[in-house]
């Protein structure tokens, strides 16, 4: 039994000294070329391109399996401008032989030099990179079941993995786009992966020059774990583009295989947007009105979420001299549904939005064409109407169109076609606006519905910011409910319908000098001299009832008071023709009473008519109103302000500003 024994062990004693021999002299003694041509053979056939090596070539086997390779080309098909769809100067791996008995991977080196990979698409649309290899006939065969169990449950066939040196250096990637006319480049490209094993991070340091503009993606990726794919992987990268960005990603990537999630901090360090299409050498996507804008944005916040749901929460973001914190959910892509929470400090949109133009003079091409004409087909609202949306907006201040609100606020909803904005609120001029809309996108037209109200809202600053005009001032109150239906201008003038008041107290017209109107139609009358001061009417209170339908806007015994004058006025505003045709009644009373007099005085009256477009109307006194009416003799004019029946604390001031009026009014009037 013991010769036996020693037989045995004699024999596989010669056995593996043979094998080693073998492994160490059959690449000295075999001459590797003479496979070079069935090797570029079988690479031809398989991929159904061109495919050929170097001459330096080096094959090892023991104690390194190795291959070294030279200039490796694989070609194009015919009519690309580029020969060779891929090319390597040098290629060069080495696998250790004796780990693999035990299951384990040990690679000393794998390098690539000089890579070079040309992708082009003709004019015509084909790619070079299309029907590249052969499909396997069994490819579209179902496997039979134990072999797809086998497949899912085996899991890595390896023990270990370790890679010393992984090193790609000045490679290239070309993209050409004939249809598009686009053409980019990679060149410098450098990867050096460091670490490589299953149970480390792996070190990852990227290089390259994106069009002659630098990026670079330096960090860590894993542990990939001993089973990769069932288990969470770290990352933590830093990717800095053209010198002018550099975005951090860190967190983790779940569940890889089975349901991959993503739950990780995104950081864009403040960067200038200008600056960095200046790099991409691409014009600015907008003309803004301040050329000093979007030249600080940051942002950070956290992500989580799969291929059908994300969030985000913790989010902050800078624009310029404006601070964003928001956080947001969105699912249902193909709706989507989305819900969303921002508050935002503080904005100026005039400096953001293109800079005024010049407004066309009359009669230019510009200002010729029908209003609210339809420039195309309609707006497809299929998207609205699908669209889930829960949004709550806060803004600190904001400033647009001259005009600036503050604490302004809102929740914003959508769901089967109908959007509400219920409540949204702001301040604006020492007052305050409330209202609520809805918009129903259900059919063809949307409908919408406004409700609003209006307190102690300085009318004088903010028209004055807003149109750049003095046309009225005091404080405003006012609500009012409004319904229309259309998109365009005149859908909406057609079928806006709907009533309201607006009061202003204590205020003045500007531009329109009643009294002076009055006086300067006494002074037609010869009864005094016409006024020249820059006109203007005061008031305690304008009231100002109004409904609208069927394109009409209609004015309901509106009402001016103020010491010794009273105006009433009523008429329409024809929305399509944008003209006007409103009366116009002033009087001149006995009384310094304004605000909350409501008793009907007698006077002088002399009507008005405003009439003619709504840019350029025109105000002239109703002579036939005033004939009719006749005007009153001097007596009658001082029994309406006689002073004896009021207390004697008022009578001085009465007939002091009674005198003042009248002076005006009828200069020949006596004491």
């Amino acid at each position: 039994m013991s010769r036996l024994i020693k037989w045995v062990l004699g024999i596989v004693a010669i056995l593996v000294v043979l094998m080693v021999t073998a492994v160490v002299l059959v690449p000295m003694l075999v001459d590797v070329q003479q496979y070079k041509p069935r090797l570029e053979d079988l690479v031809t056939r398989q991929t159904g391109r061109s495919f050929t090596m170097g001459n330096d070539m080096d094959v090892s086997v023991f104690p390194w399996v190795g291959v070294r390779l030279s200039d490796v080309r694989l070609g194009s098909p015919e009519g690309f401008t580029a020969k060779d769809m891929v090319a390597v100067d040098q290629f060069e791996v080495r696998l250790k032989v004796m780990p693999l008995f035990s299951r384990r991977i040990e690679i000393s080196t794998f390098a690539m030099n000089a890579p070079q990979i040309f992708l082009e698409r003709r004019k015509d649309g084909r790619a070079n990179w299309e029907g590249l290899g052969k499909t396997d006939a069994r490819d579209g065969e179902k496997k039979p079941a134990a072999e797809k169990s086998e497949s899912k449950d085996s899991g890595l066939p390896i023990e270990s993995l370790m890679v010393e040196d992984f090193t790609i250096s000045d490679g290239q990637v070309v993209f050409s786009d004939k249809a598009a006319g686009l053409e980019k480049q990679i060149t410098d490209l450098n990867l050096t992966l460091g670490d490589i094993s299953l149970d480390k991070p792996v070190q990852i340091d990227f290089t390259a020059r994106m069009d002659e503009k630098p990026v670079s993606l330096n960090g860590n990726i894993g542990p990939m774990g001993n089973n990769p794919g069932k288990s969470d992987i770290d990352f933590d990268l830093v990717m800095k583009a053209l010198g002018v960005m550099d975005v951090t990603l860190a967190g983790k990537l779940l569940d890889p295989s089975n349901d991959p999630r993503v739950d990780m901090d995104l950081d864009v360090s403040p960067f200038s947007l200008r600056k960095l299409m200046a790099e991409l050498e691409q014009p600015f996507f907008m003309e803004t009105a301040d050329p000093a804008v979007f030249e600080k944005i940051a942002l950070r916040t956290h992500i989580s979420g799969n291929a059908s749901a994300v969030s985000l929460t913790r989010g902050q973001m800078t624009l310029d001299d404006t601070s964003l914190t928001f956080s947001g959910a969105a699912k249902a892509f193909d709706k989507p549904d989305v819900a969303f929470d921002l508050a935002l400090d503080q904005i100026d949109l005039d400096r953001y939005l293109p800079p005024a133009q010049e407004k066309p003079k009359a009669g230019s091409p510009s200002s010729n064409g029908k209003k609210g004409a339809a420039s195309g087909s309609s707006p497809d609202y299929g998207p609205l109407r699908k669209l889930v949306l829960d949004g709550k907006l806060k803004i600190g201040q904001m400033t647009a169109s001259n005009m600036t609100v503050s604490d302004i606020t809102t929740h914003v909803t959508a769901r089967n076609g109908q959007i509400a904005l219920d409540p949204f609120s702001l301040n604006l001029y020492q007052g305050s606006l409330a209202s609520t809309l809805g918009v129903d996108v259900r059919k063809k037209s949307p409908v919408t519905r406004i409700n609003l109200d209006l307190n102690g809202i300085q009318a004088g600053p903010l028209i004055r910011d807003a149109m750049e005009k003095d046309l009225i001032s005091g404080s405003l109150t006012g609500d009012a409910v409004l319904t229309m239906a259309g998109d365009t201008a005149d859908q909406i003038k057609k079928t806006l319908d709907g009533k309201g008041k607006m009061t202003f107290t204590d205020g003045a017209v500007e531009g329109i000098d009643i009294a002076g109107m009055v006086r300067n139609a006494a002074a037609k009358a010869g009864l005094g001299q016409p006024v020249t001061e820059k006109p203007r009417t005061d008031f305690a209170e304008l009231s100002l009832p109004f409904s609208v339908g069927q394109g009409i806007f209609n004015i309901m015994d509106a009402g001016l008071k103020s010491p010794l004058l009273r105006v009433n006025a009523g008429g329409q505003a024809y929305l399509l023709k944008e003209t006007l045709d409103i009366r116009v009644e002033p009087k001149l009373v006995g009384t310094l009473k304004g605000q909350g007099d409501t008793a009907d005085r007698t006077g002088i009256m002399v009507p008005l008519r405003v009439t003619g477009p709504f840019a350029s109307p025109k105000i002239r006194p109703d002579l036939a109103g005033l004939l009719g009416g006749g005007l009153p003799d001097k007596e009658k004019i001082k029994e309406m302000i006689d002073t004896k029946k009021l207390p004697a604390t008022d009578t001085k001031s009465l007939e002091e500003e009674g005198k003042k009026v009248l002076k005006g009014l009828l200069p020949g009037l006596q004491n």
